[in-house]
């Protein structure tokens, strides 16, 4: 597994840390979510009384919470008497001393236009000053840490994500098979409708396969007609409890980005007993770990790697060994013991 690195600054645990949860109560099904779920749900357990999960309401769990992570959540730490401030969705209070914040990945700086002109420009302000202000930087993989270094300026810890025991090959797609209609074989992809996702690259293989290609992840329909995606079976947001067997029953898994911080659905997948194609870019050969088919992103080389996976049967059950192996060695208590030690 990846390490762990860092500077060497402590706090006291005079009062519980504070966990920042907003992201936590967004539904998606992106990385950035699931951490501040997992997080927000293995802390306090590892350490009881240790931690304060700090919740706004449900409303302001997306764009329309960002002062409520600026003011109000600040306000309620400082209220606990909490000695640090745990950020894990990329975001943290400006006001704020002892934060400790995990930055995923700097996308929006790398490649702004994939983004609004608002967005990105928002970002080229926020992130640089959250970074230089924290107490502590934690992120995801190797690559993401060169990242952060070139363009934040900044040392990064490194603690990997993980993956929980309800993705195995055991689990049952019958539950989404039936809600989603899925009455063929398919390929599964698990990712937004965002440009970064390069969700493209699988149109030419729904085109040759005689099978669906699925992609479940939050819908935006402007997105896929401006992208070409009617080939794809975009069955937008899916409930986390069916996700395990949506993985499970996939004939693969792929996963064309552009850029990953890390890339969590290439773990989920291989947990699952599920044969990845992963594009050859940023942190996922890093966190395939050679456990995956790996493709350049261009739609042509990366739908020829997916066909050609399809159909080898024999490559298929080797890489579906390869990535039960290298899932194994990810797990979210793991995660969360790492977090706690920069903590203490």
């Amino acid at each position: 597994m990846m390490g762990v690195r860092g500077a060497a600054m402590t706090v006291g645990r005079s009062g519980p840390v504070a966990i920042d949860a907003r992201a936590a109560a967004r539904p998606e099904l992106g990385g950035v979510e699931r951490w501040a779920r997992e997080l927000s749900a293995r802390l306090p357990a590892l350490r009881p009384g240790g931690y304060a999960v700090l919740r706004p309401p449900p409303a302001l769990a997306h764009r329309a919470g960002h002062a409520w992570e600026q003011i109000v959540l600040p306000a309620r730490a400082r209220r606990l008497g909490a000695p640090a401030l745990l950020c894990p969705a990329n975001l943290a209070p400006l006001v704020s001393d002892s934060v400790a914040v995990v930055i995923h990945d700097v996308a929006p700086l790398r490649h702004p236009a994939w983004y609004s002109r608002t967005y990105a420009a928002w970002q080229r302000i926020v992130l640089p000053a959250i970074a230089r202000r924290a107490w502590r930087v934690i992120t995801v993989s190797d690559f993401s840490r060169r990242e952060l270094a070139e363009l934040l300026g900044v040392e990064a810890a490194v603690v990997p994500g993980g993956v929980d025991d309800r993705f195995t090959p055991a689990a049952d797609p019958g539950p989404a098979r039936r809600a989603y209609g899925l009455q063929r074989p398919y390929v599964l992809c698990v990712a937004a409708q965002t440009a970064r996702k390069n969700l493209a690259a699988l149109v030419p293989a729904a085109r040759a396969l005689d099978l669906d290609v699925v992609v479940a992840g939050g819908h935006r329909p402007q997105f896929a007609r401006e992208h070409d995606l009617a080939p794809l079976r975009l069955l937008g947001h899916v409930d986390d409890a069916l996700l395990p067997g949506l993985y499970a029953g996939a004939e693969a898994f792929a996963l064309p980005s552009l850029y990953e911080g890390f890339g969590l659905p290439v773990l989920e997948a291989m947990a699952a007993g599920t044969p990845v194609v992963a594009a050859r870019t940023t942190a996922l050969p890093e966190t395939c770990g050679g456990a995956a088919l790996l493709a350049e992103p261009d739609p042509e080389a990366f739908s020829a790697a997916l066909t050609d996976l399809v159909g080898d049967d024999a490559e298929r059950e080797r890489l579906r060994a390869a990535g039960l192996a290298r899932a194994a060695t990810f797990t979210w208590d793991a995660t969360a013991r790492a977090v706690d030690a920069l903590l203490a």
